[in-house]
């Protein structure tokens, strides 16, 4: 890492690089089900999301009207959280699915269910001492601009792409191609950090980009 030099931007993955998920999804997702009257275990709900959420297609909606994206979001959530439920074996038991997904999509959009890693706040902080400009990439939707508002880590970037709003999904190099626009940057002077070897490390190498991965927790 010594050798080479220093960029003129450097790129992160949010989910699972910035931040994570507090406990497991499963557990938020048993607790607000409880909430509205439903019991779930939380480990079983946990495998069922990751099954449901590793199938699905990519959340980039390409040629779409922008504002449309938030509602193709919406809908692309609503089928993987109605597909975890399925698979636990307790989806027929709501009494008002609409209701209880519209307060998980919220919820999700908020800080609580999220935490910084500990190590982030200091290399944004180095970073931006440095002159580097930052910017994250990211696969997630447009709730991600609310979570780093929330998280306090906004304030480090100048730029924020999301595949939702890009119409293409890391590792496509389309969106690092949108992301390197934005700082009017060539591919060679900037990095991307994340925590997937495919859609991270890859992706990033093929788009010209120095590529880094960062090993986390899982949960």
């Amino acid at each position: 890492m010594a050798n080479i030099p220093q960029p003129q931007v450097i790129f992160l993955d949010a989910v699972g690089t910035l931040f994570g998920v507090k406990g497991s999804v499963g557990a938020i997702y048993a607790d607000l089900a409880q909430h509205h009257g439903i019991e779930a275990d939380p480990a079983t709900l946990n495998q069922a999301f990751f099954r449901a959420f590793e199938a699905a297609p990519e959340m980039a909606f390409p040629g779409s009207d922008p504002a449309t994206v938030p509602e193709q979001e919406y809908c692309w959530w609503r089928v993987i959280t109605q597909q975890t439920f399925s698979s636990a074996g307790v989806l027929d038991r709501f009494v008002d699915f609409d209701g209880f997904f519209a307060d998980l999509y919220a919820h999700f959009a908020t800080a609580e269910p999220w935490v910084i890693y500990p190590d982030v706040p200091p290399a944004l902080e180095r970073w931006r001492r440095r002159g580097i400009a930052l910017g994250v990439i990211s696969n997630f939707d447009t709730r991600l601009y609310q979570v780093l508002e929330e998280l306090n880590l906004a304030t480090y970037l100048s730029s924020v792409t999301l595949s939702s709003e890009a119409g293409a999904a890391k590792p496509d190099p389309l969106i690092f191609a949108t992301a390197l626009q934005k700082h009017r940057c060539d591919a060679s002077q900037a990095w991307h950090v994340g925590d997937s070897k495919n859609d991270d490390l890859e992706g990033a190498k093929a788009a010209g980009l120095h590529g880094i991965l960062v090993r986390r927790p899982t949960t």
